[in-house]
């Protein structure tokens, strides 16, 4: 059964989901400014045991194929505009489904004095209004990116959807009694806006499927919201 566009092989993609933990590489579109370098070193400290890999002159296909034979589930690439990280793509291996999002309000680590060190804690997750049909399949592209927390864990990431711009932000927390808690933002923190899901891995853009795109230029696209069912 399709709704709204959104076919269901999830059963494949993420079958080890939630029992393995996830893999994550990441890397950047090529020649990147120092600060692409270092926003993506930023995402490695947000995904517990994630690795970088300088893009060097390395195709996409040889990027994939080097994932997959690594046990890698999800590469991460990011793209930029004149120094500015404008662009995030997350495809999970070795089946997809690739999602592409545009990235906008980012505000680095590097930006912001006086930080305290990043926990390596399995992060808890809020994940927020992604009440559709799509809104879920986004929601679970994200949410795997993450092991499975401990109970005791004190690290918290949140992604929470509002009028289609999912704000990622990122705490660590203390109990300052037994009814108190304490939350300090760690960084780093962006808006991202899902713009297509393929079917398929990141170097098969020329044949995979479009799962779904945003329209932006039909006469209802302004006003309609789709990640949540309101």
């Amino acid at each position: 059964m399709h709704l709204t566009g959104v076919t269901n092989h999830v059963d494949d993609e993420y079958r080890w989901a939630g029992v393995e933990d996830p893999k994550v590489m990441i890397t950047t579109s090529r020649d990147p400014s120092s600060r692409l370098k270092m926003f993506a070193k930023e995402l490695k400290l947000v995904f517990p045991g994630a690795q970088r890999m300088n893009r060097g002159r390395h195709e996409v296909g040889a990027l994939v194929r080097a994932c997959k034979a690594n046990g890698v589930t999800d590469l991460l690439v990011v793209h930029e505009h004149r120094g500015t990280p404008v662009g995030l793509i997350v495809s999970h291996l070795p089946f997809g489904p690739t999602a592409y999002f545009t990235l906008c309000n980012v505000l680095m680590r590097h930006d912001i004095p006086d930080l305290g060190t990043v926990s390596e804690a399995k992060p808890h997750l809020i994940i927020h209004g992604f009440s559709s049909r799509l809104g879920k399949r986004v929601s679970d592209i994200l949410r795997y990116l993450f092991p499975v927390p401990k109970d005791d864990s004190h690290r918290v990431i949140t992604f929470a959807n509002q009028d289609d711009y999912i704000s990622f932000r990122h705490h660590v927390y203390r109990k300052t009694n037994h009814r108190n808690v304490e939350l300090t933002e760690v960084g780093p923190r962006f808006e991202l806006k899902l713009y297509m899901i393929r079917l398929g891995t990141l170097e098969q853009e020329a044949t995979a499927d479009v799962e779904w795109r945003w329209h932006p230029y039909t006469n209802t696209a302004r006003k309609r919201v789709f990640l949540s069912a309101e």
